[in-house]
């Protein structure tokens, strides 16, 4: 699958949020705008509004577009509110559940821990970013991680892990206990938005 391998701190301007809580991304300098002084031109139309808020989503679990739709057509087609469960599936992804437990300080940084098969779910290797993960899954790593992961956490104080996953830091390990909801999602995005922008 297709990944985004630009600057990532553009996309934080762009958008004028932090996507990721790292301290280059949530600075006021970097908040501005791009442009000189931050110029910010006219403002936003309706299209523009719900584009720079699917946009939002998008980059803060680094999604491309294609894949996106994807994600909004199985939402669609799911049984409840569109919006709750687009999140839902796009909060359930392996490397946003690393991100999630504090093991990777950024998205990209989970989708590479992943991608070089440093995750088990179950006692099997899981080297697919985008995989999905269910209630019940048993999440470890390999042994060889183990320090890095703990330079991570260590790097992230005051984290917390949210109440759908059960993690054990002696031991590196996680457990899904349940399916994430939306108030638990700790980044702000009008869903009602998004869903407008594609109808």
């Amino acid at each position: 699958m297709a990944n985004y391998t630009g600057p990532k701190v553009k996309l934080s301007r762009r958008v004028g949020v932090p996507i990721v809580d790292l301290p280059k991304h949530t600075t006021k300098r970097q908040l501005n705008p791009p442009g000189m002084h931050g110029f910010r031109g006219r403002r936003l139309r309706d299209y523009g509004l719900r584009q720079n808020e699917k946009q939002k989503l998008r980059y803060h679990y680094n999604v491309l577009e294609r894949q996106f739709r994807r994600y909004l057509d199985e939402a669609s087609s799911a049984k409840g509110n569109t919006g709750e469960v687009l999140l839902r599936l796009l909060e359930q992804r392996l490397d946003n559940v690393i991100r999630r437990l504090g093991w990777a300080r950024s998205v990209w940084a989970s989708r590479q821990i992943v991608s070089h098969g440093h995750v088990l779910i179950n006692g099997r290797r899981a080297n697919i970013a985008s995989q999905r993960v269910a209630v019940g899954d048993k999440i470890t790593l390999k042994t060889g991680i183990h320090n890095l992961v703990r330079e991570n956490l260590e790097s992230l104080p005051g984290h917390q892990v949210p109440e759908w996953l059960a993690f054990d830091p002696s031991t590196l390990t996680a457990n899904v206990q349940a399916v994430p909801t939306s108030d638990q999602i700790p980044f702000q995005v009008d869903m009602n938005l998004i869903i407008e922008f594609y109808r």
